[in-house]
């Protein structure tokens, strides 16, 4: 049977109207299904045992569940998310003393092949569906409730896939995740991150989302970006920035650049120098991420003082810089280590 979660609050309005319902009704399990986020068509108690029994015959709700949930030293939680058909996401809940963010996935594996990422050595899938990705969401909003009093603040689309290559189940969550009809939180707390599809970029931009985008750059020298993220060669930086320029005009809203550095690999003055020149073509900040290792022995985090030097020249030219550290890498479940891995 079908998901009854694949009708739009239309398609559910004509189905009740064929049972000889009114169509009010439909705004009824619309509301069960993604204000509440239930789960059980019976436990719809505005409606009719009847009418429950008469949906029950045609339509199915097939949850997300926790396959294994593991809890970091930092108070990271990773959930290992079964899906219907028993394939497996994982999702991360990360605690700060001022918020609490989802870090979810769009696909079961991915489509790229990003040599530092432990999620490219997976085999793309399937693409998740809708109501899979605002699961994941539900789901660590009620634990961060549990484990930290206080409801989820924020969502990043930074876990197993590239959001770009779902395009359309990612776009409908978010609008599922940020209606009042729905989970009711703030698109401005929301941030997709891709590893730079123009065209989709521009696309985001039209549908006015108004969320926040993340681009994962890791060199601004074409040659070096295309050994590091291999398919990037289909996407020159030029033709990613003027994507990037067309999305900040069209919202307003400042790139940020999510920048690893690799000891020996884009740690030098040159590559520093790249990156600065690229920023400045677009309002941008950078995230300078920690990076944690997979297990290949090729790619390993700089030492502090090539990240300090990344750091103060950043800030001479003017450019906002961050240095994001790595939370949960005990569990794997820091950024490039999602690979459903699990630890004992």
């Amino acid at each position: 049977m079908k998901d009854i979660r694949v009708l739009s609050l239309d398609q559910l309005k004509d189905y009740f109207l064929t049972l000889g319902e009114k169509p009010f009704r439909a705004k009824q399990v619309y509301d069960w299904l993604w204000s509440k986020n239930l789960h059980s068509i019976d436990e719809m108690t505005n409606l009719s045992k009847s009418l429950r029994e008469k949906i029950s015959e045609e339509y199915t709700i097939n949850p997300v569940s926790v396959d294994q949930l593991q809890r970091s030293k930092d108070g990271t939680i990773k959930n290992g998310v079964k899906l219907h058909d028993g394939l497996l996401v994982e999702s991360v809940l990360i605690p700060t003393e001022t918020r609490t963010t989802a870090c979810v996935s769009s696909q079961v594996g991915c489509s790229l092949n990003c040599e530092f990422c432990a999620t490219a050595r997976l085999k793309r899938m399937r693409n998740l569906e809708v109501a899979e990705i605002v699961d994941q969401v539900a789901l660590i909003d009620s634990q961060s409730k549990m484990y930290f009093n206080r409801p989820l603040s924020n969502i990043v689309f930074m876990g197993m896939g590239e959001p770009m290559m779902n395009y359309k189940n990612v776009v409908e969550a978010i609008r599922k995740i940020t209606q009042p009809e729905g989970l009711g939180m703030s698109p401005r707390r929301i941030t997709v991150s891709t590893s730079g599809i123009p065209k989709m970029i521009k696309m985001l931009a039209d549908d006015e989302l108004r969320v926040k985008l993340a681009l994962s750059l890791h060199s601004a020298i074409e040659s070096k970006r295309n050994e590091i993220m291999p398919f990037s060669d289909k996407f020159p930086l030029t033709d990613i920035m003027e994507a990037l320029q067309y999305w900040y005009q069209k919202t307003g809203s400042v790139i940020t650049f999510e920048y690893c550095v690799w000891k020996g690999i884009n740690d030098g003055d040159e590559d520093i120098k790249a990156l600065i020149r690229y920023c400045k073509q677009v309002p941008s900040k950078v995230n300078l991420i920690q990076y944690n290792p997979i297990g290949d022995g090729k790619y390993d985090q700089c030492n502090k003082q090539a990240e300090d030097n990344y750091v103060r020249q950043l800030e001479n030219a003017g450019i906002t810089v961050m240095i994001r550290k790595s939370r949960g890498g005990d569990i794997d479940a820091a950024c490039g280590q999602l690979a459903n891995k699990t630890t004992d």
